[in-house]
């Protein structure tokens, strides 16, 4: 059975993610010889559209018929395209009779204007999740998952997270051997290591620019003992300052940074290693089982052991 794949797109909307997902079915469609899929590029209107960046792109018009799935894109355009109440009721029209509906990254405030989202959980990219989630109330917004699925809606997070998206659509599709050979021809993981988390801590604090350098250097230098003043020296400032200043810049202070440094290592080495707690302690810098166990906990509500099961659980589809 041929499935009829719609990608929406607007001026403004970004490349990737429309590129990433096409390419995955294509990619599917391909590997079982043909037949498995159609995907066109549509917009409100029918012609050239100039994405994010300059490029631009031919889309056909939105067609009458609902598709089998309707994959709404995200990109700086889309609050303009969310404020077209012709798009809006046609995104609206188009979701009536589809399988699947489908956002990636900010695509979510398309579909959330459309009604589409009330009362489901669903993802966006890390930096929308708070307006997403004041803007639409009735919305259960997920800052953590790479993608979310609430019965027939799926939603995915920011930017190259429509390539996970698109493979977890490929897999309830087509099965987990074609999803998996996908993968491998797009040299992408079929499933991230680390499971949910959109961007880690050390990304996260690296918004404070001034300290990206040091944030750096402490990740690296996790089992070594860095106590305010060991950091305030490597940052060339006198403690007391130092602690102002990294409170100020980062919203944290500097003992709270190098623990959620050393949770996030702790968190990764759980994921992808056979390891035991005192390992994990040890590599990750607590120092002890005890000390990792009750950083978990006040980070996540969940012992270590428990971490992983959670991780693997977020993603199973809600039917």
């Amino acid at each position: 059975m041929r499935r009829k794949i719609l990608i929406l797109v607007y001026p403004q909307a970004q490349p990737i993610d429309i590129a990433g997902p096409l390419q995955a079915f294509v990619t599917a469609d391909d590997e079982v010889g043909g037949g498995a899929y159609e995907v066109r590029v549509t917009a409100l209107d029918r012609g050239s559209v100039t994405l994010a960046g300059g490029l631009t792109t031919s889309a056909s018009a939105l067609p009458q018929r609902s598709p089998d799935t309707l994959l709404v894109v995200g990109g700086p355009g889309v609050h303009a395209a969310r404020a077209n109440a012709s798009l809006v009721r046609a995104v609206r029209r188009l979701a009536t009779d589809a399988r699947r509906v489908c956002s990636v990254c900010t695509g979510a405030f398309l579909l959330a204007s459309s009604g589409l989202l009330d009362g489901r959980e669903a993802a966006t990219h890390w930096r929308a999740c708070g307006q997403l989630a004041v803007e639409f109330p009735r919305v259960r917004v997920r800052a953590d998952p790479i993608w979310v699925r609430d019965g027939r809606v799926w939603t995915s997070a920011g930017v190259t997270a429509g390539i996970d998206l698109a493979l977890a659509l490929i897999e309830d599709d087509l099965g987990a051997a074609v999803a998996i050979r996908v993968a491998r021809r797009l040299v992408v993981p079929m499933r991230r290591a680390g499971g949910q988390s959109q961007h880690s801590d050390l990304l996260a604090l690296q918004s404070a620019s001034q300290f990206g350098p040091l944030l750096e250097w402490m990740a690296k230098n996790l089992s070594r003992a860095l106590t305010t003043e060991v950091l305030a020296d490597q940052a060339g400032m006198a403690p007391r300052s130092f602690h102002r200043h990294f409170l100020a810049r980062t919203g944290v202070t500097p003992a709270a940074a190098v623990e959620r440094l050393r949770l996030d290592r702790a968190r990764t080495l759980l994921e992808m290693k056979r390891l035991s707690l005192t390992e994990v302690s040890a590599q990750s810098g607590f120092g002890s089982a005890d000390r990792l166990r009750r950083a978990f906990r006040r980070r996540f509500g969940v012992p270590p052991r428990n971490y992983d099961n959670r991780a693997s659980n977020s993603q199973k589809p809600r039917s």
